[in-house]
C-alpha cells in the first residue's frame, strides 16, 4: 500500500497500518510519566503493556490510573516494542542505550542525555540497528510553533522569556535543561544555522544548580538570540519577539496570540502605508498526544523522526555551551571579587 500524506499540525506523517497498533512500555512514572501513561492507555495505535518506576506506590498509582501492570525494566524490555523513557535525565542514557541495545524503538525525554559522547553513543546505537529514536522536546509539537513558523521568515534576532514560580520538580537539573532548553531548541529550528558564539550569566537560588540564566547566542549565519529562564519567578511569562527581513514577529504563548508587522499585510499602520499589522491565535491541541502520534508513525508507518537525534544533540550541545559561558562568567566575577567565590563559606 503506498503511503499517503496526512495534513496535520505540525508537520505530516504518513498513513499507513493504520490498524496496528503497537506494544509499548513505559520507564518512569514520576509527574510527567504519569501524563505519558494515561495518553498511552488512552491511545488507538498503541498497547500500553506495562510501566516501571523505583518507586513502588507511586509505580502501583498510576499503573491502576492507566489500567496497565507494573513491571520491572528487564520484563518491559522483553514485551514491548518500543519504550518511552520518562526517568530523570541522569538516567536517560543508562535506560535508552539498554532499550536500544535489546533492539527497541525509544521515544527519551528531553534531554537526549547528559553529554554530548553520550548522546553520539544513542545515535549509533539506533542508526546501525535500524530504531526509532525520538527526543521528547515537546514544543515542536505544539500548536504555537506551528503558528509560529508558519509566518516567520528567517530570524535576524529573537528575544525570548520563559519565567515561572519555583518548584521542586525538575530541580535534578538546571534551569537550562528544565526550562531554557525548550527555547534553545525552537530558535534552532527556526535560525537553522550552527551556533557560533554564546555569553550567559545564571545563579543558583533555590537549588543545587543554575534557577535563573541569561544567555546571548550568535549564530554561524549572523542571527543573534537573547533567551531568559527562570524558575523563582512570582508569575508564569512565556514570550517571544522575532525580527527578520520581512517583519516584526511578538508571540505571547500563554494568552495564545501573536502580533506581525511586515510590508504589505493586514491593517495599514498610520503613518506607514507600506506596512500593516495582523494579529493572530491558535487553539491549542494535546501536544503530548501528537508527540505520541508521531512516535507511532515512525515506528509503524516508516514516517520521518521529526525530533531526532541529531535534533535531540544539537539542543543539548547549545544548553552546555549556556552552561559553560555562565561557568566562564562567574570564574572573572569571582577573580575580581564581584561575587564570592562557590566554595568560601558564608560569614558567620
Amino acid at each position: 500500500m503506498e503511503a499517503v500524506p496526512v495534513a496535520r499540525n505540525p508537520g505530516w506523517r504518513y498513513q499507513t497500518n493504520m490498524g496496528e497498533r503497537l506494544n509499548i512500555g513505559l520507564i518512569g512514572a514520576g509527574h510527567f510519566g504519569r501524563y505519558h501513561a494515561l495518553k498511552l492507555a488512552a491511545s488507538t495505535r498503541a498497547k500500553l503493556i506495562g510501566l516501571a518506576d523505583p518507586d513502588p506506590e507511586r509505580a502501583k498509582a498510576v499503573a491502576w490510573e492507566a489500567g496497565c501492570p507494573v513491571r520491572s525494566v528487564a520484563e518491559i524490555l522483553s514485551l514491548a516494542q518500543a519504550v518511552i523513557i520518562a526517568a530523570p535525565a541522569e538516567f536517560h542514557f543508562e535506560l535508552a542505550a539498554q532499550a536500544l541495545r535489546a533492539g527497541k524503538h525509544v521515544l527519551v525525554e528531553k534531554p537526549i542525555a547528559a553529554t554530548l559522547e553520550q548522546a553520539a553513543e544513542l545515535a549509533v546505537l539506533a542508526r546501525e540497528a535500524g530504531l526509532v529514536l525520538q527526543v521528547g522536546h515537546l514544543e515542536r509539537f505544539s500548536a504555537a510553533h506551528g503558528a509560529l513558523t508558519a509566518r516567520m521568515g528567517k530570524p535576524l534576532y529573537i528575544e525570548a522569556v520563559r519565567i515561572a514560580p519555583f518548584k521542586p520538580r525538575g530541580t535534578d537539573v538546571s534551569v537550562i535543561l528544565d526550562l531554557m532548553i525548550h527555547d534553545l531548541d525552537l530558535i534552532l529550528a527556526l535560525t537553522d544555522s550552527p551556533v557560533e558564539n554564546v555569553d550567559a550569566v545564571g545563579a543558583s537560588v533555590a537549588s543545587a544548580h543554575e534557577d535563573i540564566a541569561n544567555a546571548r547566542i550568535r549564530f554561524a549565519n549572523g542571527a543573534v538570540a537573547t533567551i531568559t529562564a527562570s524558575r523563582i519567578s512570582l508569575k508564569t511569562e512565556r514570550k517571544m519577539r522575532i525580527f527578520s527581513q520581512t517583519g516584526y514577529l511578538t508571540v505571547d504563548f500563554s494568552a495564545r496570540k501573536l502580533t506581525l508587522i511586515g510590508r504589505g499585510i493586514g491593517m495599514k499602520l498610520p503613518g506607514f502605508e507600506e506596512f500593516g499589522v495582523e494579529q493572530a491565535g491558535w487553539q491549542d491541541h494535546d501536544a503530548l498526544a501528537a508527540e505520541h502520534e508521531a512516535f507511532f508513525a515512525s515506528v509503524l508507518d516508516g514516517a520521518p523522526v521529526l525530533v531526532d537525534a541529531e535534533a535531540g544533540t544539537r539542543a543539548l550541545a547549545a544548553a552546555l555551551a549556556v552552561s559553560k559561558a555562565i561557568a566562564d562568567s562567574r570564574a572573572i566575577a569571582e577573580a575580581s571579587g564581584l561575587v564570592p567565590k562557590m566554595n568560601e563559606a558564608a560569614p558567620s
